[in-house]
């Protein structure tokens, strides 16, 4: 019995912990990923933090990194670490004795029908008092309610930096995204440049053959028609360039315009490489930013039940008070005008009328609801990954499909183009295979653009991007 009398105190001693402890979940993943066919295949070796390199364009880069840099969304995911952290300091604050300390100095004066004591003091007369003193509270967290506090607080900071880390892989996507598009703008221009090239050559050359009375009014009218119809797509692809410049000096938190100098000659569309490394399936909940933050989520609602819990048992506060307090501000120092007073305080909740018990019961109820957001988060990633993959890979066939489409549109053009200078074909002919290409053309260029915004979706939905800036703490949860 005295060995359960000594464990009994030592337990109450150290206080103890109520509620359930977090457990970690254990998300059960895809053995592989999907098999891909295409000609860019994704395998499983690990992912370069910073992914957008696989495209080894250094403009690219460079945006991407002023981009993590200066965006403001970021810089406001910031001030809201910064909050949690605040808050958790505050919580932290009651796990230790508050000390405060005061000193005041007070002259009176009783009224005419004053005090008079066997002393011989006059309560009439005006008097001092001098007094400084210190005051110690703490409270005893005998059923872990600040420890399970700060225990949450610590699980919310840990969710807040996640949706930081979520929020720098949007940015760092968002800025590779209105890259490409932007480069895809310019690919249609060039081209759409070259067959305005084409069809003022073919102006040209039916305007002689008028001349010269073999062709008619009817064919100069149409190609007239075509080179119009050509020059109407390119104030569009211009006005495109220029929203998507915009779109990125946003980004970058720049004045409209800033980066025109920068941007508004045109380069190549980045392309996507033979390999494209994805990591192990198995990896994914740890490197997804919102899957981490839905657990952390988790882990805080499941502290803040044994907070609610802790509230149904008694608190004690220990307290003390030493002080000085004299007539004269000479006496303070004599032992005489010490003072002091200690000793616990006690709180136990009789009668709540069922606030305590709605109160667990409201926090239970939250935890199993962020329980299902987080299973609902995890199935959502697999579910995009997947999507993401399947968006590679067909935008890859339909890019194959689209080139050959342009060379024979090619082929046939340049063979339209000398039937009809020999007289064997008519100049409608020669418009319809124009047009063909042009479109096709186009259409193989949104495709390039296709294939590499799915990657960079892919990567987005693999979650990685964000360990450089913002790698995992020490102490991982």
């Amino acid at each position: 019995m005295r060995s359960v009398y000594l464990a009994l105190g030592a337990t109450l001693l150290s206080g103890c912990m109520l509620g359930p402890n977090f457990v970690a979940s254990d998300v059960k993943a895809p053995k592989s990923w999907r098999q891909s066919q295409a000609t860019s295949r994704t395998v499983n070796q690990s992912i370069n933090p910073e992914w957008w390199n696989i495209f080894h364009d250094p403009t690219l880069t460079e945006l991407i990194s002023r981009a993590s840099a200066a965006n403001f969304d970021l810089r406001v995911a910031s001030t809201r670490v910064a909050q949690a952290r605040a808050e958790r300091q505050i919580i932290g604050g009651d796990s230790l004795p508050a000390v405060n300390g005061s000193a005041s100095y007070q002259r009176a004066r009783n009224s005419a029908k004053g005090l008079q004591d066997s002393s011989g003091f006059d309560g009439e007369k005006a008097f001092s008092v001098w007094q400084a003193d210190s005051d110690v509270s703490w409270e005893w967290d005998l059923w872990g309610r600040v420890r399970r506090e700060l225990e949450s607080a610590d699980a919310n900071v840990d969710a807040h930096t996640d949706l930081l880390r979520g929020v720098l892989l949007s940015v760092q996507a968002e800025t590779a995204g209105d890259y490409i598009q932007l480069r895809a703008v310019q690919a249609q221009r060039a081209t759409a440049e070259q067959n305005l090239a084409v069809a003022e050559h073919s102006l040209k050359l039916t305007s002689v053959r008028m001349n010269d009375g073999v062709a008619t009014k009817l064919e100069v009218a149409e190609a007239l028609a075509q080179v119009a119809s050509v020059q109407a797509r390119l104030p569009i692809l211009q006005q495109q360039q220029s929203h998507l410049i915009n779109a990125l000096g946003f980004l970058l938190a720049q004045q409209p315009g800033t980066l025109n100098a920068e941007l508004e000659k045109p380069q190549s569309l980045p392309i996507t490489p033979a390999q494209v490394p994805v990591g192990l399936p198995s990896e994914l909940a740890r490197r997804r930013p919102d899957i981490r933050a839905a657990e952390a989520r988790l882990h805080a609602a499941t502290a803040e039940i044994g907070v609610a819990k802790a509230d149904f048992y008694p608190s004690i506060t220990l307290s003390g008070n030493i002080g000085l307090q004299a007539m004269q501000f000479s006496q303070l120092g004599s032992w005489g005008s010490h003072l002091y007073n200690f000793g616990p305080s006690l709180n136990l909740p009789i009668f709540e009328g069922g606030r305590l018990k709605g109160q667990l019961a409201l926090k239970e109820a939250q935890q199993q609801q962020v329980a299902i957001q987080f299973q609902q988060t995890v199935l959502k990633a697999w579910h995009e990954v997947d999507d993401a993959m399947v968006d590679y890979e067909t935008y890859q066939q339909q890019r194959e499909r689209l080139k050959v489409a342009v060379d024979n549109s090619q082929v046939a053009l340049d063979n339209a183009q000398r039937q009809y200078v020999a007289g064997a074909t008519d100049f409608l002919n020669v418009l319809t295979v124009q047009r063909t290409l042009l479109d096709a053309q186009q259409a193989s260029v949104i495709s390039d653009e296709n294939v590499s915004l799915s990657l960079v979706q892919l990567y987005k939905a693999l979650g990685g991007g964000w360990q450089q800036a913002y790698p995992l703490a020490k102490t991982e949860r």
